[in-house]
């Protein structure tokens, strides 16, 4: 099983990141790789949901992943979980308040991604062994840029992000 982590300290609550990043059909509006989404299930997001998404890749396709919610404790963890081609993914996000930071626009927030993967088919395993450390540096890239996305929405004057809010 393959783990990727990233941490991003993002000047917002806990209470808004969650808000932000829990209403799926508001996620293609701020996260830069999602095409489209699908709710599959009624209701607010809770464990037991399940959504698809439409991503862009880099050279211009499009790929359909199907959610759901593993774990839903608000406003602090939501875990979901993915099967692909190949390979099932569980994604754990946690949203920590950070003591000790000025207080303004409702304090500081660690936002932090670990994806954990594991390989299910035979061809997987042999692409891992192959394309083992290009994979992880390109869902490193990913989370990092979800994160970026997440914290442009919710900060809108943040200069760390080219897209989003801040460019408007």
């Amino acid at each position: 099983m393959a783990t990727v982590a990233v941490t991003r300290l993002v000047q917002a609550s806990a209470d808004e990141l969650w808000r932000v990043f829990t209403d799926l059909p508001g996620r293609s509006d701020w996260l830069s790789t999602i095409s489209g989404i699908e709710v599959l299930t009624a209701g607010p997001t809770r464990v037991g949901t399940v959504w698809r998404e439409s991503h862009r890749l880099p050279d211009g396709t499009e790929l359909i992943e199907e959610f759901r919610v593993d774990e839903a404790s608000p406003p602090h963890r939501l875990t979901v979980s993915s099967s692909g081609v190949g390979v099932n993914y569980r994604t754990a996000y946690s949203f920590t308040p950070v003591e000790g930071r000025r207080r303004r626009r409702g304090g500081w927030t660690a936002v932090s991604v670990v994806q954990e993967g594991a390989v299910t088919a035979p061809y997987g395993r042999l692409l891992a062994l192959v394309f083992g450390g290009l994979a992880a540096r390109t869902v490193e890239g990913a989370l990092r840029r979800d994160l970026a996305d997440l914290a442009a929405v919710v900060t809108p004057l943040d200069p760390e992000h080219p897209g989003g809010r801040a460019a408007a």
